[in-house]
């Protein structure tokens, strides 16, 4: 007779259901594993058996084959060991085949018969709740995680014994327990833009970028602010739905990253990587594809600061994720995909020295200063929203009353963006969208009307601005946003005026005086 355990596959940040399927009978001792596996998972067959002795268990001498169907599905990591080791036992008589029923088993096992943590297995939960499972199994460590998905049972061990012994009188251990939110201490603890003097243009380009999510590129001297302003973006974004928390857990939990007491990220990531970072690193991979850079910055922020010195690889592997909010890892066994749909901010100087276009201070030459801003290739360029600069401030710009803060700080430019997101909300209810950032050519021709005398007006800023179709189409939503700022329905000409002065900025470094 076959016993069959349920467990599951992770698949880019996806879970696939694999059943494992056990039958012990008369022949020559040995125990064969079959099922397309990887090294991790032949090893199991070892620390199961072992772990089993150990807690006073010894499989009796017969011929052993475990088959972890579909076979044609790779098999990766650790988590198969917990129910390959419940198999043997009830293929053996020790649990009945009643209490497996609709159950389904992930975990790791130590040679001591401890049970220790998997990752992925937040997706392994909601995956076992789509297919019907009425409740999990899973190592003590992971019970937190499991638990946020809600509508299963979860039953969390810390022990092999402890969990067989459970087994054999037919009551599991089940807690009712979900994730600790952060709530507004993580927000308190990101600092504020009423410490940065001036640079109201700034502030006023990090509520277009955080309303609409959309790409934003800072542009000044040394000392301008340019960091200090990205580290402040996540207090003012909107907060993430639960729709958007297990996405965005989801990733983590396959990347081994959730932390036991914050099972659920209530808050959008923030990622800002070194400049020396890889290009494997930012995009994902390895021989069991993990989540890269990029796709840890799911529904938050990825920061390039001095975004010049990134490899050119580095850079150009934005351009896909950009378009199509993932990135897909291609091996011999599989495809994987991993959601990608993140908010780029880059930070650059203007030139090697800084000082660009200041004559009296930049000892740069035009070819020096075209080499380096020539490193953001065209496309790249294309694919931001908004470009701004931010100059040096003045000493008098320093002397501001409040103890040298400025007036307006992350809670009014935070209560803007939430108004703005309202009107969102409501324009896109139903479609999937939730920011304007999202529009494709279709929704802009749905949710976009200008007046005749305001199309002409922005044809012809296409005509003299030389704007590639992307342009255009990324200046109405960044244009809709402000309208949305302005709590308006119809974009106006002061709209558009607006959207145009942020990709003026970008017209006078590239194709001015600077890199073209």
């Amino acid at each position: 007779m076959v016993t069959k355990v349920v467990t599951g596959a992770i698949l880019g940040v996806e879970c696939r259901i694999v059943t494992v399927e056990v039958d012990v009978s008369n022949g020559l001792p040995q125990t064969e594993m079959v099922g397309k596996l990887s090294g991790e998972v032949r090893e199991a067959e070892k620390r199961v058996r072992v772990a089993l002795k150990n807690i006073g268990i010894t499989m009796p001498p017969k011929r052993i084959t475990i088959n972890l169907a579909p076979a044609a599905l790779q098999k990766e990591g650790t988590a198969y060991d917990l129910p390959i080791a419940i198999g043997l036992l009830a293929a053996a008589g020790r649990i009945g085949d009643d209490v497996l029923e609709d159950t389904f088993i992930a975990g790791e096992l130590g040679l001591n018969g401890e049970i220790k943590a998997v990752r992925g297995v937040l997706p392994m939960v909601i995956a076992a709740k789509e297919h019907g499972m009425r409740r999990c199994i899973l190592p003590g460590c992971n019970r937190r995680e499991g638990a946020v998905v809600g509508g299963v049972e979860v039953c969390g061990y810390d022990a092999l014994e402890e969990l067989l012994n459970d087994l054999e009188q037919g009551a599991l251990s089940v807690r009712e327990e979900s994730a600790e939110e952060p709530g507004e201490e993580k927000r308190e603890s990101i600092p504020d833009y009423d410490e940065i003097c001036g640079q109201e243009g700034m502030k006023r380009a990090m509520v277009i970028a955080a309303a609409g999510f959309h790409n934003l590129l800072m542009i000044g001297s040394p000392g301008a602010g340019k960091t200090m302003a990205a580290k402040r973006l996540p207090g003012i974004l909107p907060p993430m739905r639960k729709e958007e928390q297990l996405e965005v857990s989801k990733i983590y939990s396959v990347a081994g990253l959730l932390h036991e007491k914050e099972a659920l990220l209530s808050e959008r990531p923030f990622i800002a990587p070194h400049h020396t970072a890889t290009l494997q690193s930012l995009a994902g991979g390895g021989r069991i594809p993990m989540p890269g850079l990029i796709s840890r910055a799911h529904k938050g922020v990825l920061f390039l600061d001095e975004a010049v010195h990134f490899s050119s690889s580095s850079l150009e592997v934005l351009r896909q994720p950009l378009e199509e909010k993932k990135i897909m890892i291609a091996r011999a066994c599989a495809n994987y995909e991993f959601p990608a749909e993140f908010m780029l901010v880059m930070a650059i100087n203007p030139c090697p020295c800084g000082n660009y276009p200041d004559p009296e201070r930049c000892s740069c030459t035009q070819e020096q200063v075209k080499r380096y801003l020539g490193r953001l290739s065209g496309p790249l360029l294309d694919r931001i929203d908004l470009c701004i600069e931010m100059g040096r401030l003045k000493p008098e710009a320093l002397k501001k009353k409040h103890g040298g803060r400025s007036d307006v700080g992350s809670a009014m430019m935070r209560e803007q963006v939430i108004r703005a997101r309202r009107m969102q909300e409501k324009r896109f209810a139903g479609t999937g969208l939730m920011f304007n950032a999202q529009m494709g050519v279709k929704e802009i021709e749905k949710y976009i009307r200008l007046k005749p005398e305001d199309e002409r007006f922005l044809n012809e800023a296409y005509e003299h601005m030389n704007l590639s179709l992307r342009s255009y189409h990324r200046l109405l939503r960044v244009s809709r946003t402000i309208a949305d700022l302005d709590e308006s329905e119809a974009i106006e000409t002061k709209h558009l005026n607006e959207a145009l002065c942020y990709r003026g900025i970008e017209d006078r470094y590239w194709h001015g005086g600077g890199a073209l």
